[in-house]
This record gives structure tokens, C-alpha cells and sequence, in this order.
């Protein structure tokens, strides 16, 4: 599945047993050797009151992610369209309605509210939660002067760190596309201010309210998209004046739209969409 175009390959946990998830991502996630994707991702039932569902992210690399706001869309759209949801839609008109699913991440409990259209999920808003812009455990504060002077040429103001459940580092510049996004992002990703490494967003305002997003995620690089990188530009945005609280985020996949509530609370919305099913071998990599 996709959102936007970043991709992962989903494997419904409560059906399937993996018993190396990091392995199987770094196989199945070679794009010449494997089926290709941005990762994997295991749906499994909760245990707990409080979530339906799990959500567990590996990257490209086999590291595990704390989150993602695309992959989740997508765990809607299926745990709605092939799980058949318990949940049944809970508001609307006609054919136009919505229903809800509570996901567990390693970033906490997500909500998320499926827009459904002649019984499919059209559109799936996540609630990311609330963004932090200082965590020591994710951003050292005492690196930021030596981070910012290492930032490439064509950075408009520095950069600004904020964590979505996971962290990104948010450079505005006046020409992406003079941006070398390989070099600098998987530079960047490893800088000594990252304890844990991090996401890398390079952004450039293009009309009012929108924001072309070029993203290096750390385990995965170059990505067509990010959700949580998404929410960070816009929230870094909205923060320095350079746009209000909605705004659309333009990424190589697509379009995310983001609005920061004013109860701080950030929500995600964009579409989901299935590429493919199928079977593989799992002994065929080991």
C-alpha cells in the first residue's frame, strides 16, 4: 500500500507470524532483489482497552520506526475494506460517512477517522497527537549553533527540530530543487546534534498555504513521502509566520494536508491506496 507514495509492505500480524520483522524488511525492501518498498509494517490486534489494533513500522534498513502518519492511513484503509472494522460508520449523509479506529503505536495511541464513499475509505485523517520542540533524549540543544552552520548553502533561517513520536529537523530554503537531498539529507541524518538520528525535511514555500517538502528518512533515505515529516513542516511553518494553521504539504508522492488545532494537536489527512497482494516465501531470503 501507499499513501502518497510512500510505500510499505503490510503484513497482517493476527494471520501471519514474523518472527525476524527487521530481516524480512531489509529483504523484502530491496527494490531489485526483494518486492521494494519503504519498509515493512505489522498490523496485530491490541491487548490493550484502550487501542483496536498494533502497529509495528520497520524501515529499508531493519531498524524499527516509532512512527509513521502514512503507514497508519493505510492500516485504516485496511483493517476497514478487508478486516471489515467492527466499528460500523458513526456519522454523515447519504454516502458520504465516517467511522473510527484507534491505533497503538510506539508514539502512543492514534485516532483515526475514515471518510467512506459508497463503502470505501476515501480519505483518512490521523490524529498525530501533540508536537515537542525540545527533547534531549532525540535533539541536543548544545549542538544547534554547530548544526545550523553546517546546514546547506540556500537554508533560509536555519533549522527547527520538532518530534512527531519521532524526530525531524526542518530546513526552509529558496530553491529545492538545488538541493543535493541524498548528500546532505544522509549527512544531516547522523549529525552528532541527533542522539538517535533523525528524519530531515528540506521545504520551500511556493504559493500561500502550501509547502513543497522534499524528505531523507533515517533507515529509509530519499522517500516519496512522509506523514509525520509532513506534520513537522507544517507545524515549523505555522511556528515562524510562514503560514497559518492549514497548509498542504506537496511531497515527490502527493499531497498531505495538515491543520495544527488550536488544542495543539496536529491532524494528518490524505489518501490510501492498495498497489498490490500477494505470497511470499519467507526461507527463499533467509
Amino acid at each position: 500500500m501507499h499513501g502518497a507514495g510512500n510505500d510499505y509492505i503490510y503484513v497482517d500480524a493476527t494471520l501471519y507470524n514474523i518472527s525476524d520483522p527487521s530481516a524480512a524488511a531489509i529483504a523484502w525492501s530491496d527494490r531489485h532483489k526483494g518486492i521494494g518498498s519503504d519498509g515493512l509494517v505489522l498490523i496485530g490486534r491490541s491487548e490493550m482497552p484502550e487501542a483496536d489494533y498494533t502497529m509495528r513500522i520497520f524501515n529499508a534498513d531493519g531498524s524499527e520506526a516509532l512512527m509513521c502518519g502514512n503507514a497508519a492511513r493505510c492500516i485504516g484503509k485496511y483493517l476497514y475494506e478487508k478486516k471489515t472494522h467492527p466499528n460500523p460508520p458513526c456519522s454523515g449523509r447519504g454516502n458520504h460517512q465516517e467511522t473510527e479506529i484507534r491505533l497503538l503505536t510506539l508514539s502512543g495511541v492514534k485516532r483515526l477517522i475514515l471518510r467512506i464513499v459508497d463503502g470505501e475509505v476515501e480519505k483518512v485523517t490521523v490524529d498525530m497527537g501533540e508536537p515537542v520542540f525540545e527533547d534531549e533524549k532525540l535533539f541536543n540543544p548544545d549542538m544547534a549553533k554547530e548544526l545550523s552552520a553546517s546546514l546547506p548553502s540556500g537554508g533560509v533561517g536555519g533549522g527547527f527540530f520538532i518530534s512527531m513520536g519521532n524526530p525531524h529537523y526542518v530546513i526552509f530554503v529558496d530553491d529545492i530543487n538545488a538541493i543535493d537531498v541524498a548528500a546532505e539529507g544522509r549527512r544531516l541524518e547522523f549529525h552528532e546534534a541527533f542522539p538517535q538520528r533523525c528524519n530531515i525535511e528540506f521545504a520551500q514555500l511556493t504559493a500561500p498555504g502550501v509547502i513543497r517538502t522534499r524528505v531523507w528518512e533515517r533507515g529509509s533515505g530519499i522517500t516519496m513521502a512522509c506523514g509525520t515529516g509532513a506534520c513537522a513542516t507544517a507545524v515549523a511553518a505555522a511556528q515562524t509566520g510562514r503560514c497559518g494553521r492549514k497548509s498542504s504539504i506537496v511531497m515527490d508522492g502527493g499531497q498531505l494536508d495538515v491543520e495544527w488545532r488550536p488544542d495543539n494537536h496536529v491532524l494528518l489527512s490524505g489518501p490510501a491506496e492498495f498497489v498490490f497482494e500477494g505470497e511470499i516465501e519467507w526461507n527463499a531470503f533467509r
